[in-house]
């Protein structure tokens, strides 16, 4: 299984988000290696934002600051593409265009440079998966718990720093949705990768275990 160096966590010291004179959010975390911080509320209230705002793409209608240390690195003060923080969406979003296994290892650090060795790691993370042998295929032809474990082993094999995970079980049917959630949290857990979870669904909370922080709530994160 694969294993990523990862060991400080997560802080997030007094991070805001505005739209003009309304703050949508306030929050001060730790998220220890392989824990869980669950961002609750409904849809449009801003809780996606916050993962905008840590992963470097938050929109110029908005203003955000506040101190965030992941892995005993400055997130805030590198550039989106340097910040290393792993998303999942409801959606997979694999390339189209190419095969289950060029979809993993268009992921992997540029710094791997053999190809064989670039092919050995996605056949790996798909073994992590349950989809051994898969690499070769479309991944039109997947199902919609395969698309999700290979938008998974994805993000892991590109050595992020974090994990944020915008709705990603949402879109899934109930006996998917808690198989991947073990999974993702498992996954997680082995990798010591702190994670954001974003969610309206209290479900997802109760899986993930750990702090949950809910839109428009004052005072530290409750659980």
């Amino acid at each position: 299984m694969l294993t990523l160096d990862t060991a400080k966590g997560l802080e997030l010291s007094g991070v805001t988000v505005r739209l003009g004179d309304h703050t949508l959010f306030d929050v001060s975390a730790v998220v220890a290696p392989g824990e869980v911080l669950t961002v609750m509320g409904p849809s449009g209230s801003g809780k996606s934002t916050l993962l905008s705002f840590l992963g470097g793409f938050l929109a110029p209608i908005f203003v955000g600051q506040g101190w965030v240390m992941v892995d005993g690195v400055d997130l805030l003060a590198l550039p989106p593409e340097r910040r290393r923080a792993g998303i999942l969406f409801q959606d997979p979003l694999l390339f189209p265009h190419m095969s289950v296994g060029a979809n993993i290892a268009f992921a992997i650090p540029a710094d791997i440079r053999d190809r064989k060795q670039r092919q050995r790691i996605a056949s790996e993370i798909l073994g992590d998966m349950d989809l051994a042998g898969f690499q070769s295929r479309d991944p039109a032809t997947l199902s919609g718990g395969q698309k999700a474990r290979v938008a998974l082993a994805r993000v892991l094999v590109s050595r992020p720093r974090l994990l944020l995970l915008d709705e990603p079980f949402s879109k899934l049917d109930m006996e998917l949705r808690s198989q991947m959630r073990s999974l993702v949290f498992d996954m997680a857990r082995h990798a010591k990768l702190p994670v954001i979870l974003v969610t309206h669904d209290e479900a997802d909370a109760e899986a993930a275990g750990g702090a949950v922080y809910r839109i428009g709530s004052k005072g530290a994160p409750d659980g």
